[in-house]
């Protein structure tokens, strides 16, 4: 235990390396913090906090809480909270409440459920997070985010006094997947292993980086290929083909359908090159196996609808495995792609403008990235394949 002379109460360091706050109240008696605290200065800023209250008498002993509801449970507010819940003033996207909802159902409520919030302790939390072990990391890692989240709304609302969640790095969860992006050669066995309605969208997933959801809600509008003639070094005239793919929607399931929303971040609202050695390609997919109309879906389901992913996955796991790839995710020829771009060059805001990626600190960096560059990465990217 420390206590340094002039202080208002004490810190003691407990064995499991958390700190302890107590203090002795103006009723005589001797009080603790209800949680523990990661560091010693989070102890003594309670501390201080419970001296300011004293000082302005709005003191109340930290083990009462009488304008705490404490018929409220952790199940109702969490219902509430997830109803309620606004990012950036809009409602959760669909799949984002499905995930909450799921994490909620399958690992907090048959812990936490029951409790009223206002009396989940930070040893509640700590034995729940040990009881689900590390066999589910990412699961784990998320549940614990959902709850910090959910116990640091009802701090604001006054429905309970501090957030019992406490545990250092608890929020975050390694990589189980070690993504290996797919090769070249690999890439051109895979598409060439699938049939032909899908050949395409091997190669926008890929040399595009598209999503699963964006590549499917995509339409004829959204694609824009235009040639042009530039004089060769021999002087002669060469046709250039171009090609840009707009990305403004993806499609998502929703239940037992689809919904149509926007990308998965306000940067995945974007214009991406596509490489010129690709865009005869899509010609052929065009001509083919897309109806006329703008609005005609460019891999469309055979009752011409979305296509829904497991139809898609059974062609590719026998795809991938054709072209010695058996632990290919559908998702990693994105990450294929974006290793690809950053082989010719790419900086980061290029990448990051290219793959629709941002967190908030780079939505603010990269948001402005030259789009003429872009069609030079494309461009890159074809002399890549060619010279293969």
């Amino acid at each position: 235990m420390t206590r340094t002379a002039g202080t208002f109460g004490s810190v003691e360091q407990l064995a499991g390396g958390h700190y302890r706050a107590r203090y002795t109240g103006p009723d005589g008696r001797r009080h603790k913090a209800p949680i523990t605290f990661l560091t010693k200065g989070d102890a003594r800023g309670w501390l201080a906090l419970q001296q300011a209250d004293i000082i302005r008498k709005a003191w109340t002993p930290p083990e009462a809480t009488p304008n705490l509801d404490k018929r409220l449970t952790f199940r109702t507010y969490a219902k509430r909270w997830l109803d309620e819940r606004r990012v950036k003033g809009e409602p959760l996207k669909v799949r984002t409440r499905e995930h909450y909802a799921w994490l909620l159902d399958e690992h907090l409520l048959p812990t936490f459920g029951a409790m009223p919030i206002a009396s989940i302790t930070a040893d509640d939390v700590r034995a729940w997070h040990t009881k689900m072990g590390k066999a589910t990391p990412t699961a784990r890692s998320h549940a614990y985010g959902l709850l910090n989240a959910v116990m640091n709304t009802a701090v604001s609302d006054g429905k309970a006094v501090l957030s019992p969640c406490v545990i250092r790095g608890a929020g975050t969860s390694r990589r189980v997947h070690k993504i290996r992006p797919a090769t070249l050669a690999e890439l051109e066995a895979l598409t060439k292993a699938m049939p032909a309605p899908y050949q395409a969208m091997i190669l926008l997933a890929s040399w595009c980086a598209l999503r699963f959801g964006e590549l499917c809600e995509l339409r004829r509008k959204d694609l824009e290929l235009i040639g042009h003639v530039e004089r060769g070094e021999d002087g002669t005239d060469v046709l250039v083909r171009e090609g840009m793919v707009h990305v403004e929607r993806a499609v998502v399931r929703a239940g037992d359908g689809y919904e149509v929303t926007t990308p998965k971040s306000d940067a995945g609202t974007r214009d991406v090159a596509i490489p010129p050695h690709l865009v005869p390609v899509i010609e052929d997919h065009l001509a083919t196996h897309v109806g006329t109309g703008g609005d005609a879906l460019l891999f469309p389901a055979k009752h011409g609808g979305h296509l829904a992913p497991a139809t898609l996955y059974r062609r590719f796991y026998t795809a991938r495995n054709a072209a010695g790839r058996p632990d290919l995710r559908f998702h990693d020829l994105r990450h294929s792609g974006a290793v690809l771009a950053a082989q010719t060059g790419a900086t980061l805001a290029e990448l990051m403008a290219r793959l629709g990626h941002s967190t908030p600190q780079a939505a603010m960096r990269y948001q402005h990235a030259a789009q003429g560059r872009d069609r030079a990465i494309a461009a890159a990217l074809s002399k890549m394949a060619n010279a293969q």
